[in-house]
């Protein structure tokens, strides 16, 4: 079965073995969409101020500048980038180090890929929940905090019925909103006012004007959603 691969939680992959490099690199293309390698330290701390992606999976023992002191740089002022350390049965001192810099999980070589693609699952499920974004595309999202709209970590300028009609096709994604749902949550303080499907129509075809064209999808014959990736 093919699976659907994630599109908006890069991962930075930091392993000075050429060959596990590569064995990583293309198990990790099972997944993620974004995957940036480096086979150093001061590569992948490079790369880190770069990218910031979101998952970092590092061996300990590198050229230059170690995984241990890679990490302790970037949680100087990073406690969010979730990290994952690999290392060998005879570097347990360093893990030991390793595990006080707020550690998502740790792997003993060999790796063993069910047990890392697990624990990568999960974090990017934690990475989702904590978010509390909701992606139409890679780099187009809601925020649900804030109820705004983000291209290219811009801000995408709605008016208030705009905004008012995205936090209730976001609230419930891949749902579909018929049109008197969508009008009577509009006008939810204004019992007297009419339903006019033209109203609906008018506002979502002004909305979409400003909107990629990935936002909102059309159901004929039955009203609005947005499919989240």
């Amino acid at each position: 079965m093919k699976v659907e691969k994630i599109r908006d939680i890069s991962i930075l992959l930091a392993e000075d073995e050429s060959e596990l490099r590569e064995l990583l690199h293309e198990y990790l293309q099972l997944f993620f969409s974004r995957i940036y390698t480096a086979a150093s330290g001061d590569e992948a701390y490079d790369i880190y101020l770069q990218k910031r992606p979101k998952i970092i999976l590092t061996d300990l023992s590198m050229p230059k500048l170690d995984g241990l002191k890679m990490i302790s740089k970037i949680r100087e002022n990073d406690k969010e980038t979730k990290i994952i350390v690999m290392s060998a049965h005879s570097e347990q001192e360093k893990l030991l180090l390793a595990i006080k810099l707020h550690l998502e999980a740790y792997l003993i070589k060999p790796i063993k890929t069910e047990n890392l693609k697990t624990i990568l699952f999960d974090i990017v499920k934690q990475i989702k929940e904590e978010s509390h974004r909701t992606y139409v595309e890679e780099n187009i999202y809601w925020d649900h905090d804030t109820s705004t709209l983000w291209r290219d970590s811009r801000e995408i300028k709605l008016r208030k019925m705009e905004s008012m009609l995205l936090r209730l096709l976001f609230s419930k994604p891949n749902e579909i909103f018929s049109t008197k749902e969508i009008f009577d949550y509009l006008h939810t303080e204004k019992d007297d006012k009419e339903f006019s499907v033209h109203a609906v129509t008018s506002l979502m075809k002004r909305l979409r004007a400003k909107l990629p064209d990935e936002v909102i999808h059309n159901i004929y014959g039955s009203g609005y959603k947005v499919i989240p990736i």
